[in-house]
């Protein structure tokens, strides 16, 4: 039992848990693609033409753009912090969206209802740049498949939501915005707390490359196969029965990256001792490494010259006696006569004045 918890909060802690919950995230937060969606029952609801129409297509773009107050309030809040207020301006904007359109509350002016699908929309930026920030600073040496696999889910999520709308089959048009307001916001309070830059180690492992390849792979055909339903729902006149079958196999294949952190977690062999101390140097030495790279042309010349018993020195004295030799570098360049012998052995400082 003991054994058991301590791999429930490995799965945790787990990195790929958290990719695997930015995923789902980001399956629902692609709010801004539904557009084409809504806008039809906005209009012949609240009476509006072309030109009024174009109008909150607008504010749904500016919403959607505008994420530089996510992005400077991710330097000073937490993932879950910038999740729920992202979920809370999801709410809050689809939410007065939906009862206006369905007639709960009396007709506001067009303003009202920009502002409104602003707000909604502009919470779509929290939800990116929360599950943006946390898996790129888990994998920092696989920041290029992260960011995409979670772009290609957001693209899709608008067909997602049609999909798992059209397995609802509410009678009341006005019904999607509720879903809208709802669905993102519930599934991202439900993951907030998991969704988060986690300890551990960060460098590429042997197991990455079939787990990045495994994602893809889900990833492209949850998109193939939300093409295809679409095309059929479009061109037959599906039963109702089936088409909650398509959601439900939907469903099956954006859960099916899960088996990712569970297989590493609960079935893969723990990392030997050794290795683990070799990820830990790693990682250390890549911590460090902005840091050395401020003085690279300076080290390097210390480095080609030091003497070999400088190599069976511990880290720490060793980087002492570079750093003490780049301060009398320094010094002697500051007096504007420094000429340093190259040879085997240690460095020559020759000063002349």
């Amino acid at each position: 039992m003991v054994r058991f918890h301590g791999k429930l909060k490995a799965l945790f802690n787990s990195r790929w848990l958290v990719f695997v919950c930015a995923m789902w995230i980001q399956s629902f937060a692609g709010i801004g693609y539904l557009f084409g969606s809504i806008s039809p029952v906005i209009k012949s609801t609240m009476g509006y033409n072309q030109r009024q129409l174009a109008i909150l297509g607008v504010a749904k773009d500016w919403g959607d753009a505008v994420g530089f107050v996510a992005g400077s309030l991710s330097e000073v809040l937490p993932t879950w912090g910038l999740l729920s207020i992202g979920a809370a301006l999801n709410f809050l904007g689809y939410g007065f969206l939906w009862l206006i359109v369905s007639q709960r509350l009396p007709a506001f002016p067009l303003w009202v209802l920009c502002i409104c699908i602003y707000v909604g929309t502009n919470g779509e930026t929290f939800f990116n740049t929360a599950a943006l920030i946390s898996c790129v600073q888990n994998f920092p040496k696989s920041r290029g498949p992260v960011v995409g696999i979670l772009k290609g889910y957001a693209g899709l999520s608008g067909a997602i939501i049609t999909q798992i709308y059209a397995m609802i089959n509410s009678p009341n048009e006005s019904s999607l915005l509720f879903m809208i307001a709802v669905g993102p916001s519930m599934v991202v309070i439900a993951l907030m707390f998991i969704v988060r830059p986690v300890g551990g180690h960060r460098q590429v492992r042997p197991e990455d490359n079939s787990s990045f390849l495994f994602t893809y792979s889900v990833c492209l055909v949850l998109a193939a196969y939300l093409l295809g339903v679409l095309i059929l729902e479009d061109l037959l006149n599906l039963s109702q029965s089936l088409i909650t079958l398509f959601a439900v196999i939907l469903i099956i294949l954006i859960l099916l990256p899960l088996i990712i952190p569970i297989i590493l977690v609960f079935f893969s062999e723990p990392t030997p001792s050794a290795q683990e101390s070799l990820l830990l140097e790693a990682q250390r030495e890549e911590d460090g490494k902005s840091e050395q790279d401020k003085t690279e042309v300076i080290l390097s010349e210390v480095e080609d010259e030091k003497s070999p018993e400088v190599d069976s020195l511990p880290a720490s004295e060793r980087q002492k006696r570079i750093a003490q030799l780049q301060a009398k570098l320094f010094q002697a360049a500051a007096d504007g006569a420094v000429r340093i012998k190259r040879r085997k052995g240690p460095v020559e400082e020759r000063i002349s004045h």
